[in-house]
C-alpha cells in the first residue's frame, strides 16, 4: 500500500511539474487556460479560479492543459487563444513542459550530491581467478589508494581508472594492507561485459570485486551542481545512444522500456534502499520524461514542435483535417506502445509464474 501511495506520489510530481510548464508558458504569452488536469477518467476534485478549472482525475496517469482555442478548427482567431499565437509563442509553451522535468532532474541530481549519497569504497573484497590481482598477489581486504599515481577513493573512480589503461598493459597500484603501503604491479586483461545499455564490450578489468564498504559521500554547494549538470548531460547522452540503438535493431524493445508496471516495481525497491534512492529514481525519471516527450512523434511535444517547423517552413500551418489524421495515428500508436509495454512488463515480472500455471 506504502509502495502504491509513493508510485502515485511520484508520477503525479513529475506529470505536475510537466503540465506546469505549459501552463505556466501559456499565461505568460497571454493565451487562456481552460483546464489544468491530473489524470483521466471521473473527477475527484475540481475547483474554478479565475479562467482555469483545476482537476484531480481517478486514474492517475497523466494529465493536460486545456488552452483556449488549441484546435485549430475551434480557433475564432481571438487573442488569447493557442492558434492565434505565432510559432514562436507556440513553441515556447510546448517546449516550457519537458524544459521544467529535465530542470527538476537535475535539481534532485544536485541535492542528491549536496545532502550525501552512499558509495562503495576501493577496498578489495574478492579477487577472480587467472586475472592480474590475483597473480600479483592482492589479498582480500587491501585498500587500493592510488591507480599509476592518481588518488582513487571509491569503487567507481577505481573501475574508471583501470578501465580507462589500455587492455594487455600494467598499472601500478598503490595499497593499503594493515598499516602498511605497498605498490604492486598489476596486469590488465580483457573481459567481455554489458555495458550500461546492455551492450557487450570488452572491457579491461584487473579482476576483483568490491569489499561490502559504505562510506557516505558529500560535495559542496557548487562542486554538487556542476556533477549535477554533468550526470543530467550523461543520461541526456546515454538516453539518446540507447534510443538509437532501438531503432538499429541493436537493442530490444523488450528489454529496455518499461511501462507504468515496471516503474511501480523499480519505485517499491527504491522506497526500502530510502530517500537518496527515491530522489535518484525520481531525477532519472524525470530527465527520461523530457527526453521522451521531446521526440518527433504525433501528440508528444517534439511532434507538435515538428509541426511548428514545417509551419515555419511552409509559411502556413496544415489543415485542420490533416492535423487530426495525425494526431489521431499518433494516438493509436501510443496506446498500441503502451499495450506492447506493459505486456512486456508482465512478462518480464511475471513469466515464470505465468508459465508454471499453465504447466499444471
Amino acid at each position: 500500500m506504502i509502495a502504491m501511495l509513493i508510485f502515485i506520489l511520484i508520477l503525479s510530481l513529475l506529470i505536475i511539474v510537466h503540465e506546469f510548464g505549459h501552463f505556466i508558458a501559456a499565461r505568460l504569452n497571454g493565451v487562456r487556460v481552460e483546464q489544468f488536469s491530473l489524470g483521466f477518467g471521473p473527477a475527484i476534485f475540481k475547483k474554478k479560479k479565475g479562467d482555469t478549472e483545476y482537476k484531480v482525475n481517478l486514474i492517475p496517469l497523466g494529465g493536460y492543459v486545456k488552452m483556449a482555442g488549441d484546435i485549430q478548427a475551434e480557433c475564432q482567431g481571438k487573442a488569447d487563444e493557442y492558434f492565434s499565437k505565432s510559432c514562436g509563442r507556440r513553441f515556447q509553451i510546448i517546449f516550457a513542459g519537458p524544459f521544467l522535468n529535465y530542470i527538476l532532474g537535475f535539481l534532485f541530481f544536485w541535492a542528491i550530491l549536496f545532502i550525501g549519497y552512499p558509495n562503495l569504497t576501493s577496498k578489495v573484497g574478492g579477487l577472480i581467478d587467472g586475472y592480474g590481482a590475483q597473480e600479483a598477489g592482492l589479498a582480500i581486504g587491501d585498500k587500493i589508494v592510488a591507480v599509476d599515481g592518481r588518488k582513487v577513493e571509491l569503487w567507481e573512480d577505481l573501475q574508471k581508472a583501470i578501465r580507462e589503461r589500455k587492455v594487455s598493459s600494467e598499472v601500478v597500484l598503490k595499497i593499503l594492507r594493515e598499516d602498511a603501503e605497498l605498490e604492486v604491479k598489476v596486469g590488465i586483461k580483457d573481459k567481455v561485459l554489458d555495458d550500461q545499455l546492455g551492450q557487450k564490450r570488452a572491457l579491461g578489468i584487473i579482476g576483483i570485486s568490491p569489499f561490502d564498504e559504505v562510506i557516505e559521500v558529500k560535495h559542496g554547494f557548487f562542486e554538487s551542481a556542476y556533477l549535477g549538470l554533468k550526470k543530467t548531460f550523461d543520461l541526456t547522452a546515454m538516453t539518446y545512444t540507447g534510443l538509437w540503438y532501438l531503432v538499429s535493431g541493436k537493442m530490444s524493445m523488450k528489454d529496455s522500456m518499461t511501462g507504468p508496471l515496471g516503474i511501480f516495481f523499480i519505485t517499491s525497491k527504491a522506497a526500502k534502499l530510502g530517500l537518496v534512492a527515491l530522489l535518484h529514481l525520481l531525477a532519472v525519471l524525470s530527465v527520461s520524461l523530457a527526453i521522451f516527450n521531446l521526440l518527433p512523434l504525433p501528440i508528444l511535444d517534439g511532434g507538435h514542435i515538428f509541426l511548428l517547423g514545417l509551419e515555419k517552413l511552409r509559411k502556413k500551418a496544415l489543415g485542420a483535417k490533416a492535423e487530426e489524421v495525425i494526431n489521431n495515428v499518433g494516438l493509436s500508436l501510443m496506446v498500441g506502445l503502451a499495450l506492447l509495454v506493459t505486456y512486456n512488463d508482465i512478462i518480464r515480472l511475471y513469466g515464470d509464474k505465468i508459465s508454471k500455471a499453465l504447466a499444471k
